[in-house]
């Protein structure tokens, strides 16, 4: 006879989990903070949609609309989607998890590459199924790799356009190689979450894909370009099947009000998003070519962050860097959980915070002005 069990067990993908770690929030020193861990826009939030914010708080006792009608018009209308394809969710975090939860189940696979953001692999498991890494190429994403791994037990592919944490993307040319040699019943999934930052002239975020494919999704966030992070804000636009799966599973109220009121006039600003756009246009190179002249080397990003790599030498290595940093107030992203234990992560921050990096990085290599 099997022993009874005395307390109940989660199913054993939830154990193989690693719980995600958000980037850190506080230094250790320094007489200002400047927070560059999470990707965060330096630029804060459009004041119209910090007064729709404030609008929802006398009505606080009332349930928000279950559809999100009002913001998945909104989107529709300035980019031309059709709303009724539209899923909203708590950041499109919440939006990659449903689609994991609809589409694997146990014995299946989901892929993502190697340095592919880390929810990936926490939706896969969490639903059952077993996650697949594929290795990238000059830390992008390698589609001959990807569909060699492909079997008749995949379900999913998961990829980050561009990718968190390197900034490199693929062109839409190969996306669409990609989705060419993928079968009809597994599921693509392009997680544009820094579309808005791309200015290149062969990338897409994926809408005219979705809106021509079955198979095809693509997910976006406000928490990003728009600076809605703390309020957990994102959407996903899907062919008409999927869409409806993913609402038969997701919660009845899942986006709040407040979300949904700060997000439609966040889409509609769309002078505040060029405002945003052009700030990182001149910082983003700005940073990458000084932090060069330094001897460091930085993965050339398209988002609105870099990827700095540190040589392995005693007292110069990532560690030694992030310690230093701390110390003066500078908070970068360590990604060693992302395979890459040489390099640490910096968001593009505000003219005082990216000089004060460089500053402060010259020091650490020593080569202090």
């Amino acid at each position: 006879m099997t022993a009874s069990k005395t307390r109940p067990e989660p199913h054993p993908g939830v154990l193989k989990i690693a719980a995600y770690v958000p980037g850190k929030s506080t230094a250790t020193g320094g007489s200002k903070l400047h927070k560059l861990s999470s990707n965060e826009t330096p630029l804060g939030a459009s004041a119209a949609a910090r007064t729709a914010f404030g609008s929802v708080v006398d009505h606080l006792e009332l349930y928000p609309d279950g559809s999100s009608t009002a913001l998945r018009e909104a989107i529709g209308e300035v980019l031309g989607l059709n709303p009724a394809r539209l899923v909203c969710g708590a950041g499109s975090d919440e939006l990659l998890h449903l689609i994991a939860q609809a589409y694997i189940g146990p014995g299946d696979e989901g892929i993502f590459t190697e340095h592919g953001f880390l929810v990936y692999r926490i939706a896969i498991l969490a639903a059952g199924g077993e996650p697949v890494v594929v290795p990238e190429k000059n830390l992008t994403a390698d589609v001959d790799a990807i569909l060699a791994a492909v079997t008749e037990r995949t379900r999913v592919v998961f990829l980050a356009n561009p990718n968190n944490p390197t900034g490199t993307y693929l062109p839409m040319e190969e996306v669409r190689r990609l989705h060419a040699g993928l079968p009809g019943n597994v599921l693509l999934v392009l997680d544009a979450a820094y579309a808005e930052y791309v200015r290149r002239n062969d990338y897409e975020s994926g809408i005219e894909l979705v809106a021509t494919s079955d198979n095809v999704v693509m997910t976006r966030t406000f928490s990003k370009i728009h600076g809605l992070a703390n309020l957990r804000l994102g959407w996903t636009y899907a062919p008409d099947h999927i869409a409806d799966a993913l609402n038969r599973i997701r919660g009845p109220f899942n986006v709040s009000g407040a979300a949904i009121a700060a997000g439609v006039a966040a889409i509609r600003d769309r002078a505040f998003v060029a405002s945003a756009v052009d700030h990182n246009e001149r910082w983003l190179p700005w940073l990458t070519a000084e932090l060069e002249k330094l001897g460091l080397s930085v993965t050339p990003s398209v988002g609105n962050f870099i990827l700095i790599h540190f040589p392995d030498e005693a007292g110069k290595r990532s560690a030694d860097a992030d310690a230093f940093l701390l110390d003066r107030g500078l908070v970068l992203r360590r990604v060693d959980n992302y395979g890459l234990p040489r390099a640490l992560r910096a968001s593009i921050g505000s003219e005082e915070a990216n000089r004060d990096l460089v500053a402060a990085l010259g020091e650490f290599m020593g080569k202090g002005k």
